[in-house]
């Protein structure tokens, strides 16, 4: 063989060798879709939580020495749903369950050992593909499912509890401490395909009392299956309950009053009555709790004659209108002079959230009386206008009370007219300069305004283009002055003071 090829078959093989060599020390990269060596492992001991990888911690938010086995099992039923209900097993083995729906956990290995149970998971998925965006989102929305305070669930189509977050367990068990885990319905007596958007009110008895905590469930539909919400109701239920105590406490409170009350809310129906209102108007109770709005109200009002009849019955809603318009601003009162003679105080006045009340106080008595005093008091003014001597009455501070016609006529007087209160002695310097100079007027005012005992006393006076007079100054009861002007021919001692010129 020539020397030339020896030469190129030398270096031929020296190249080859030197390839192999190059290949084989390079490091040989895994399948990416081979299983990796599990990062994510737990080790439970009698059911709690004893060791865990960082991975896993971060991954479940398990504490060791705190979380128990039905806390990795809440976050795992959904993926995995045959993940055994307790943590020890009756014989040493090993079991491996594949989750249902696709993600980057698709196996999990729970190896048992007597009391101690080993849990890891097998990632089939190339973690290189997911972003770390997305790994922290995950994280996120597993804080953010911990530390939400009220029950988180969610069902399969077959209404079996697959998912529910720390609240939901816990409320769980405070409801039912003696069951064995937490795949029963909580709400049992709740009908979950009837629930409208708003929600449905529940309750859950407390066990070892008798309280009930109110929840608000709503449902939020979702593909083979439903998450529900449950928020706390238990302050919105008290605030309730103290509404109604007080709304029994004020009819309470009503029913014992004389006035009659008609509280109308915001939609002008009537929201509450009381006892008196039925005796004032003869409504029947039955139209009454039927909740009737003003115009009807009004309107029975006027058939039963207890309301003043309209002049003009086409203006009749007008009118009712503009009551209405004046209770809501707290303008309206009047009085009512029915038929059959009694006489109705009605006042109107707005309350809080648009609502009207109306009072209805019978005062014929307080009318009666008023009248017929009136008519006592027009008597005896005038049988005292019949007297030919004029008559003035002082009250203890000096304020003129009464006076006849025959007292302002002599005086040129028109006290019923003046728009400020005449004294003793405004009426002093009238009769000074009406008549002739007299020292002793000075008494009389100081007669007037003495307390303690007085004894009555005459003054001889001379008034201007007249005869001689005679004023006679007598006290009366409550501490009044009567003061008497007479012809001096006339002058006799007075009787004791009759209870009309009281003041």
């Amino acid at each position: 063989m020539p020397l030339i090829n020896v030469i190129v078959i030398l270096c031929a093989a020296l190249f080859s060798a030197g390839l192999a060599l190059l290949w084989l020390r390079q490091p040989r990269r895994k399948h990416a879709l081979q299983p990796q060596e599990p990062a994510q492992t737990l080790l439970f001991e009698d059911g709690i939580l004893h060791h865990a990888s960082a991975e896993a911690c971060a991954r479940f938010a398990l504490v060791t020495g705190s979380d128990e086995w039905e806390d990795l099992r809440d976050q795992l039923l959904e993926t995995f749903p045959d993940f055994p209900s307790r943590p020890t097993s009756p014989s040493q083995g090993e079991a491996r369950l594949r989750a249902d729906a696709p993600g980057m956990t698709s196996e999990v290995s729970i190896t048992w050992r007597g009391a101690m149970a080993h849990v890891s998971f097998l990632d089939t998925q190339d973690r290189s593909t997911v972003s770390a965006e997305t790994l922290q989102e995950l994280d996120t929305l597993r804080q953010v499912n911990a530390s939400v305070p009220h029950p988180v669930w969610r069902v399969d189509a077959r209404g079996k509890t697959v998912w529910r977050n720390p609240a939901y367990v816990g409320l769980y068990t405070r409801v039912k401490p003696a069951a064995a885990h937490v795949d029963e319905p909580l709400f049992e007596t709740l009908d979950f395909d009837d629930i409208p958007e708003e929600g449905r009110r529940a309750s859950l008895p407390i066990s070892g009392t008798k309280k009930l905590d109110w929840f608000n469930v709503t449902k939020t539909a979702v593909a083979d299956g439903a998450i529900f919400n449950a928020s706390s109701l238990n302050a919105v239920v008290l605030a309730e309950e103290a509404q109604r105590n007080f709304v029994q406490t004020l009819a309470k409170t009503f029913a014992h009053l004389s006035i009659g009350l008609a509280i109308f809310d915001r939609n002008r129906q009537l929201a509450l009555f009381n006892p008196a209102l039925i005796d004032l108007t003869n409504l029947p109770a039955e139209f009454l709790s039927a909740r009737p709005t003003m115009m009807s109200f009004f309107d029975r009002l006027r058939e039963n004659r207890r309301m003043p009849e309209p002049k003009n019955y086409r203006n009749w809603r007008q009118e009712i209108a503009e009551v209405i318009a004046a209770a809501n601003d707290g303008r309206y009162q009047e009085t009512w002079s029915l038929e059959s003679g009694q006489t109705y105080k009605v006042s109107g006045r707005p309350h809080p959230d648009g609502a009207t009340a109306f009072l209805l106080e019978d005062i014929s008595a307080e009318v009666s009386l008023t009248r017929n005093f009136r008519a006592e008091l027009e008597t005896a003014q005038c049988l005292l206008d019949t007297m030919v001597d004029g008559l003035a009455v002082f009250s203890a501070t000096g304020q003129l009370t009464f006076s006849n016609c025959i007292y302002q006529d002599l005086w040129c007087l028109d006290t019923e007219s003046s728009f400020v209160d005449f004294t003793i002695s405004d009426s002093i310097a009238v009769w000074r300069e009406m008549s002739n100079p007299n020292k002793r007027w000075q008494e009389i005012e100081d007669f007037v305004l003495s307390y303690g005992h007085r004894q009555s006393f005459d003054i001889p006076i001379q008034p201007k283009g007249g005869g001689p007079m005679a004023c006679q100054i007598v006290p009366i009861v409550s501490g009044a002055t009567l003061v008497r002007f007479c012809k001096v021919s006339a002058l006799e001692p007075l009787p004791e003071p009759v209870n009309f010129l009281k003041e």
